[in-house]
């Protein structure tokens, strides 16, 4: 089954309407820093000090915390990191996915023009991760 690619407005509708859950795929700095109200936080990439390393516990976590038909919007900061995990977690065995196009912060195409993310549609958002929602929470089992 193909991955849905789906806008910021559609992402929302299927969070709220259809029970979907919004899996944030940035690193727990930037997910901090603000994401869409009520995501889940797995990193699929840590970010440090020499670069991005990929996160060995991100399928693992994602398992525990979501089973294999579980709708999910997949979001990060411009729909890359996004793209990548969506392949991941389709060749792991998981059967409704959509990607967040333009992620959080917007896209621009190969002429400038931007594609706008969740900040720049006003669509709700938080600094602070729901109970139970956050990587540091996520990783030590308390879902």
């Amino acid at each position: 089954m193909a991955v849905k690619r789906v806008s910021p407005e559609e992402a929302l509708a299927l969070v709220r309407d259809q029970g979907y859950a919004y899996l944030d795929v940035r690193s727990a700095p930037e997910f901090h820093q603000g994401h869409p109200a009520g995501a889940y936080n797995v990193p699929l990439v840590h970010i440090g000090p020499t670069g991005g390393e990929a996160n060995p516990e991100f399928l693992p976590v994602v398992a525990r915390v979501f089973p294999k038909d579980a709708g999910i919007v997949i979001g990060c900061h411009t729909a890359n990191r996004s793209d990548h995990a969506a392949a991941l977690l389709e060749r792991a065995g998981y059967t409704n996915l959509a990607v967040q196009r333009a992620g959080f912060a917007g896209r621009r195409d190969a002429l400038g023009r931007l594609d706008p993310g969740w900040v720049q549609k006003g669509l709700p958002k938080s600094q602070v991760a729901e109970p139970g929602r956050s990587w540091e929470e996520l990783k030590a089992g308390r879902p």
